[in-house]
């Protein structure tokens, strides 16, 4: 089976390109760097020749609502476009758990309408919604830092390893398509603030946190970035993938 991954060399791409490699499969790795654009569709016919499968974990370069809403439908578009006439048998969408539940958030805006332009793109889909990656902890807390404190707020997330993200959207890019979503998340929910803490007792850097309810990009979200109880957990814990990383 041949396997195109849209944001192949990035985070989440390289890691689901080698998991359906090792799986047997061929996977294209296509990104702007390969040549291939989807904004404009740039080298989209090309690269989907004789694909049965696209998997989607682009991003958009910006997340400000405009550019990121712009990013993601005209992509979206491009690429359904595209596989229908390469024949592709299976669209996979990366995205976020609770995006639909946010409606004053641009980003998650713009997400909500990627995910509704592939389900009315005429090829068989599976969306897979995440919460927050654990790799995101650390620049949110750089973000946050004024002086030595931290200012995050007590937002309740339900982090999940980046590596778990990749397995599960590999997972179903060599399944059939559901055309529906799958929920997957960490095995722990916590507060923004308390995974600040947890970051720096097991690397200290001379910063403390501070519980700042208003502070960065979480402030004022409401509790839906956990998940609810049909949600796929992982098992790696945040504490243990600190330890390794």
């Amino acid at each position: 089976m041949k396997i195109v991954v849209i944001g192949g060399t990035g985070l989440i791409g390289s890691q689901v390109v080698a998991l359906v490699r090792a799986r047997g499969h061929e996977a294209v790795a296509a990104s702007p760097s390969t040549g291939v654009d989807t904004l404009t569709g740039q080298g989209l016919a090309e690269a989907l020749k004789g694909a049965d499968v696209v998997v989607d974990v682009s991003n958009s370069p910006s997340f400000d609502a405009e550019p990121a809403l712009d990013f993601f439908t005209r992509s979206a578009r491009h690429m359904t476009e595209a596989e229908k006439e390469a024949g592709v048998r299976h669209h996979v969408t990366l995205s976020i758990v609770g995006v639909d539940q946010v409606p004053g958030y641009g980003y998650y805006r713009a997400k909500v309408a990627q995910e509704e332009a592939v389900r009315d793109g005429g090829v068989p889909y599976s969306i897979v919604r995440a919460t927050q990656f654990f790799e995101f902890i650390a620049p949110v807390m750089d973000m946050s830092t004024e002086g030595g404190q931290v200012r995050m707020p007590s937002t309740r997330l339900r982090p999940i390893a980046a590596a778990d993200v990749a397995s599960a959207v590999a997972e179903a890019a060599q399944g059939e398509p559901s055309n529906g979503v799958r929920n997957i998340a960490g095995p722990e929910i916590q507060r923004l603030d308390r995974l600040g803490e947890i970051t720096l007792a097991a690397k200290p850097d001379g910063r403390t946190v501070v519980t700042d309810d208003e502070a960065g990009l979480f402030a004022g979200m409401p509790d839906v970035l956990v998940g609810d109880d049909t949600v796929h957990v992982a098992a790696t814990r945040y504490e243990d993938w600190l330890k390794r990383n």
